[in-house]
């Protein structure tokens, strides 16, 4: 039975195709990966088929009564609201049949016969939905799904605007578990999650009897989670049945079939082209000349798809910082309370630490407190000498209307042009994106800006906070590559072993001195 259909779906940004007469349908009960690189249109589908976005052409058709549950990667949640409100909202359509319920009732004093008849009616349905949904059991259900998710521990009056990117993911997860949809759509949901959840997401995916489409640029993740793959790129949707992995070798030998194909055509047509050149002036031979002229033009041609750049990163590494990177006495970090104990931490040149554990116990409270932009509660962090800091922050808030070019020129004002759209293009950002504002392009081309300011800085020590959050498998490797290369010192926070253990010396497990309880 058939969700959702999608049919000749079209869109774009200004003069920036995003994807062209795409198709796709949805079947009950199939765990869909949506893949494909960086500004591809991924989330935008979604945006799209969930009336987010109105489509430049095409029709979108979801079957009725389907409920729908969105994780969408840039979702705000209303400053005021406490997480508790927020998954209650998940009932929000049984609060409106009490709400009709209560109406009634007030009414029922001055209603007619006729009319108490038809009252009482609906009243005896609003009441056995409501108890069909366990309506008089939501609040137990919320303290039950906050417990699975560690939401108890933050404090379900806290605002939900006081949290981090990781524990807002949860709160939104959660209230998606609450509305059990008949359909999941998840844009990037382990971003900003910690291991553990991950591996709790994974066992509720895994299990998950209705369908559900993911977006994710975590392969062992999906690998565990799909049973079918839709590719996007150049602007096409192409379904393929299986996990990742065995996507990639189908698509392998597809590219390599169809790049065949073309050299094939390609040389047929140049020798039709020269027999015609050379003939087609002879009056003996004219016709034969016409005839391979016709069948030129008759030609379906082959186009290979453009190559999309793969970024290239190299960290410019400064001059040598003294031995000591940093030390803290007795270092109480948090905000209006601690969040950890007394820490006595040093960091010496050449060491490449990772930072591991739960959303919001402190890590970047941390990093924020040894570059001094979060003061100590207590206690104080020595930086060493002759120190070059390049920090990679999480995320940025702030909507960005400056266009990437004059993000990088702001950056580097004796660049030239030149210089900018270069350093641009070796982060794997095409000509359209260079000049596009950085608010329109999706999160892993943000986090390519962002890191294109980084390595064309002279720096001797990385402070990276989830710089893995967002970016394509090629963007990913390329990362980890260029750090391992790299020969100044690391701090890196990632929930992704497969990423760090290679490129850390050593893990800092920062559950062993957060005050939190998770």
């Amino acid at each position: 039975m058939s969700i959702l259909n999608v049919e000749h779906l079209s869109h774009g940004f200004g003069d920036r195709a995003i994807f062209n007469d795409v198709s796709f349908r949805l079947l009950k009960g199939e765990h869909i990966g949506l893949v494909g690189a960086n500004g591809e249109g991924k989330s935008t589908f979604l945006n799209v088929v969930t009336g987010h976005l109105k489509p430049d052409e095409g029709k979108i058709e979801w079957a009725k009564k389907v409920r729908v549950g969105y994780l969408d990667q840039h979702t705000v949640l209303k400053q005021g609201m406490c997480i508790r409100d927020v998954l209650k909202s998940a009932f929000s359509y049984l609060f409106e049949m009490e709400e009709r319920m209560n109406d009634i009732c007030n009414a029922l004093g001055n209603a007619s016969e006729d009319e108490m008849a038809a009252m009482m009616e609906e009243l005896g349905t609003i009441q056995d939905a409501l108890t069909l949904h366990d309506f008089y059991t939501i609040d137990s259900k919320v303290e039950e799904v906050a417990r699975a998710l560690g939401l108890l521990d933050l404090g379900l009056e806290r605002d939900v605007t006081d949290l981090s990117g990781g524990q807002r993911t949860k709160v939104l997860l959660a209230k998606l578990l609450l509305e059990k949809p008949d359909i999941l759509l998840l844009d990037e949901p382990t971003n900003y999650l910690d291991e553990e959840h991950i591996a709790w997401l994974k066992r509720y995916l895994i299990d998950y009897e209705n369908a559900f489409i993911l977006i994710s640029h975590d392969i062992p993740f999906l690998n565990e989670v799909i049973n079918i793959i839709y590719h996007m790129e150049n602007q096409e949707l192409n379904r393929y049945v299986g996990d990742y992995e065995h996507f990639q070798e189908v698509y392998a030998v597809k590219k390599a079939q169809l790049e065949a194909a073309y050299k094939r055509q390609q040389q047929e047509i140049s020798e039709l082209k020269d027999f015609v050149a050379r003939n087609k002036a002879r009056v003996s031979t004219r016709n034969m000349a016409m005839s391979r002229q016709k069948k030129l033009d008759k030609m379906d041609v082959i186009e290979l798809a453009k190559e999309r750049p793969k970024p290239e990163f190299h960290f410019r590494v400064g001059r040598t910082p003294g031995k000591l990177i940093f030390e803290t006495k007795d270092l109480v970090i948090g905000y209006d309370s601690p969040l950890s104990k007394p820490l006595n931490l040093s960091m010496e040149r050449g060491q490449k630490i990772a930072l591991t554990g739960a959303n919001g116990i402190g890590k970047t409270t941390l990093l924020k407190s040894i570059l001094g932009l979060i003061p100590a509660l207590f206690g104080n962090c020595t930086l060493g000498e002759n120190l070059q800091i390049g920090y990679f922050e999480q995320e940025i808030k702030e909507q960005n209307t400056r266009t990437c070019i004059e993000e990088i020129w702001d950056e580097f004002p004796s660049y030239s042009q030149y210089e900018v759209r270069s350093a641009l293009a070796k982060c794997g950002l095409t000509t359209k994106h260079i000049e596009s504002q950085v608010r329109v392009l999706s999160g892993g081309e943000q986090a390519k800006v962002r890191l294109c300011k980084l390595i064309n800085r002279e720096t001797n020590i990385l402070l990276l906070d989830e710089p893995t959050n967002h970016l394509d498998v090629d963007a990913k490797e390329e990362l980890k590559r260029a750090l391992l290369e790299y020969k100044g010192s690391i701090l890196l926070i990632c929930h992704e072993p497969e990423f760090y253990k290679d490129v850390v010396q050593e893990v800092w497990d920062c559950t062993k001195w957060t005050t939190k309880i998770f």
